[in-house]
């Protein structure tokens, strides 16, 4: 289906839902129609999406505020018979910059895109709910109801099928060398320590090769395993390329007027030993250089929200513990002044200088200049919104986008004015570890 244009108003939704004896995961995403979505974070109800009702798409400073308006006027006078868990949700991203390259691999995904698939999964503890939404000609409910049929029959048969494991990999191309990184990230330390900027962040992009094609529904699942407290999620806005990930790091939720985000900024690895894995902690939180980069990112999130909040309330920094990782971490949760939809918040907020800088035009200008690669969508928001206006958002990191047997994954480190190069650089090669064990053969 083509994207709903903002100027298409009115446009009729109807919506069905079924509770299903719940089928696998993995398996669900597998037998989705292409375009699907999968979106899992903790304490929320793990979603699985395929097919297209209706997509949404907008470029420029107001594509968020254009998405909102869309996808308003879709909501309005909707037929919608669904549970809370079941409700039909809006699920996409953006691009990081506000206009989309259309340089490969990134040549399918737009500046914003968010979709209403035609079929949904949501697995809430035990329960899990089917849901079928059609816009336009197939809106009737006749039609969605022997649809629901249709699909429930054949999820409520699937089996979980074994997995393939790791597809293995043949060969890497950096897109960044080390001379050039050292030469980047000692241009940008000048320009912090010539008062230019605070903060700027990096990245890099590592594209691989695989032996045979990687199959995103089991890739995620290995992901999950290895990173259960992550948001994983995976997006596929046209053609055959899947963007997918297992982050850390929750852009914003929003529930009524209450929201919760965080500042993750700081990182180190984990130890061999429990021991050195508790010295390698307490490093990082005397870490003058990484506590300095941590509280830039998390004084920025507080100044984002005070315009918006009644009342901001910030937790003690601490620790966040990953496989690969550790990351400083201090919770924030706001009560907002009135309603206000998620897509605002995201507008808000987005880029954090956890993945941008300070000052964000600056750092922005920087980034642009520097990286020899288009970010494209990581390092952007990823989530989905209802017809409340509630709804979630991750920072698309540790992440990758995939196609048959090319996958092209990207990392990025904040500098500031102590950052050295050679630590910078390995910092990289440890965040592209989670999508790269997973995509590595053992043994």
């Amino acid at each position: 289906m083509e994207p709903l244009r903002t100027d298409e108003m009115g446009t009729h939704l109807v919506s069905r839902s079924v509770r299903l004896s719940a089928p696998p995961v993995s398996a669900s995403l597998a037998t989705m129609r292409r375009p699907r979505a999968l979106w899992t974070a903790p304490d929320e109800p793990t979603v699985v999406g395929g097919g297209v009702a209706v997509a949404v798409e907008a470029d420029g400073p107001e594509r968020l505020a254009r998405i909102r308006e869309s996808a308003t006027a879709l909501f309005d006078g909707a037929d919608v018979d669904a549970s809370d868990a079941a409700r039909p949700r809006f699920f996409g991203g953006l691009a990081f910059h506000e206009e989309a390259t259309g340089r490969d691999p990134w040549a399918d995904f737009p500046a914003a895109r968010f979709v209403v698939p035609e079929v949904q999964v949501a697995f809430d503890g035990d329960d899990a709910w089917l849901t079928v939404t059609a816009v336009g000609a197939d809106a009737d409910p006749e039609i969605v109801g022997d649809r629901l049929d249709e699909v429930r029959e054949t999820l409520e048969s699937l089996d979980d099928e074994p997995s393939e494991g790791p597809p293995g990999v043949s060969d890497r191309h950096r897109t960044t060398s080390v001379e050039s990184w050292h030469e980047s990230v000692d241009a940008a330390v000048s320009r912090i320590r010539a008062g230019d900027l605070q903060k700027v962040v990096l990245a890099q992009a590592l594209e691989v090769e695989l032996d045979r094609p990687a199959a995103a529904p089991d890739l995620l699942a290995r992901l999950g395993r290895t990173y259960p407290d992550c948001h994983r999620f995976l997006v596929e806005p046209n053609g055959g390329a899947s963007f997918l990930g297992a982050t850390p790091e929750r852009l914003v939720s929003l529930r009524g007027r209450e929201v919760e985000t965080g500042a993750l900024a700081g990182t180190t690895g984990r130890g061999d030993t429990e021991d050195e894995d508790e010295w390698l902690a307490n490093e990082l939180l005397g870490s003058e250089k990484d506590n300095h980069e941590h509280e830039l990112v998390a004084e920025t999130i507080r100044e984002q929200l005070a315009p918006l909040s009644a009342d901001i309330r910030v937790g003690d920094r601490g620790i966040r513990k990953l496989a690969t990782v550790q990351h400083l971490w201090t919770p924030i949760d706001a009560t907002l002044e009135r309603n206000e939809h998620v897509l605002s918040l995201v507008d808000a907020l987005h880029p954090t200088p956890a993945v941008g800088g300070l000052p964000p035009e600056a750092a922005l200008d920087v980034i642009r200049d520097t990286e020899p690669f288009d970010r494209g969508w990581y390092a952007a928001p990823v989530g989905w919104f209802d017809a409340d206006g509630d709804g979630s958002f991750a920072v698309a990191l540790r992440s990758a986008i995939v196609e048959e047997t090319l996958a092209t994954l990207f990392a990025g480190v904040g500098l500031v004015a102590d950052s050295d190069p050679d630590a910078e650089w390995d910092e990289v090669q440890l965040k592209y570890r989670p999508i790269l064990d997973e995509l590595e053969r053992d043994g």
